[in-house]
Parts: C-alpha cells; sequence; structure tokens
C-alpha cells in the first residue's frame, strides 16, 4: 500500500484546529466519495446547516444540543451518532453547551445518479 492510499488524523488534533470563538466549520478530508470536518457551535448560536446533497453522517464529541430533521426534534450530547438523509432539511438548536461535531458527508446523491 502506497502513503497516497490512506491518510491518518488524530481527533485531539482536528479539534484543536478548529476556532472555537464562534461558529466554525473547518473541512479535513475531500475526496471524490466523502468529505469530513469538524464543525463547532457555542452554546447560544445559531447553526447555518440545511439539506445538502449529500447523506450525513454526525458524532457529538462534545455540547448538548437538540437536532432538528424535518418535524423530528431529538436530544444530542456527547457519543450521539446521528444519520441524516440527502436533501432532508435539518438544524442544531437550543445550543445548551458547545457544541463540536464531526460531520461526514457521502458523494451527492447526483454523483450517484450518473455513476447509475
Amino acid at each position: 500500500m502506497k502513503d497516497a492510499d490512506w491518510l491518518l488524523f488524530q481527533l485531539d488534533d482536528l479539534v484543536s484546529s478548529v476556532d472555537r470563538n464562534g461558529v466554525a466549520f473547518k473541512e479535513f478530508l475531500r475526496t471524490p466519495s466523502l468529505s469530513c470536518s469538524v464543525y463547532h457551535l457555542p452554546a447560544g448560536s445559531k447553526d447555518m446547516a440545511s439539506a445538502h446533497e449529500e447523506d450525513e453522517l454526525y458524532l457529538v464529541l462534545e455540547g448538548r444540543a437538540q437536532l432538528r430533521v424535518g418535524d423530528s426534534v431529538r436530544l444530542v450530547e456527547k457519543g450521539t451518532l446521528m444519520y441524516v438523509h440527502a436533501a432532508c432539511s435539518h438544524a442544531f438548536f437550543d445550543i445548551e453547551e458547545d457544541l463540536t461535531v464531526l460531520a461526514f458527508f457521502g458523494a451527492p446523491v447526483r454523483a450517484h445518479l450518473q455513476r447509475g
């Protein structure tokens, strides 16, 4: 296996690289089929999320908030893993404690349809 075939990330390094003084979104990986980011929302802030063309998976690293997906609302906190289907409206709100999540985005739906 060549070095270009894989990458190694340290979670502490990824989290510490994000500005925690405001809403921050820092992408650390992008390939044709996957994008990964660290997303930070301070307590009381507003989420900038909306529907996306990609399926998403979020892992809460720290914090506490509500997640609205369509008409459903769920509490999310450290250790919560959430899947959100492509094109589904969603947002974090009522952010009680600074929220930091890993966000994994799959390939856009249109890319799958083109391969189809």
